[in-house]
């Protein structure tokens, strides 16, 4: 099944996500589970969430993905939604 994972950064964390951003990187490459990923932009063009696509067993896998990503560990995250997501294009 495929799981977007949209999360918005707190507010003025910029630190906490340029600290994590390897850790957060490498986790995605290690990973079998991530089908795309990538920043949410604000009209500037910094980062202030994260949109992934995950191809998940079920929705436990992808809370537990979701629970170990370095950027959740650190408290980046102020929201986090994961939500079943079909493909019709692409």
């Amino acid at each position: 099944m495929l799981v977007a994972l949209i999360a918005r950064d707190k507010p003025g964390a910029q630190e906490i996500r340029s600290a994590n951003r390897p850790a957060h990187l490498d986790y995605l490459k290690a990973s079998d589970h991530v089908a795309q990923a990538g920043p949410l932009l604000d009209a500037e063009g910094g980062m202030i969430g994260s949109l992934l696509i995950l191809d998940v067993p079920d929705m436990a896998v992808a809370r537990d993905w979701a629970a170990n990503d370095p950027y959740a560990a650190a408290g980046l995250f102020s929201d986090v939604q994961l939500v079943e997501w079909k493909r019709v294009i692409g």
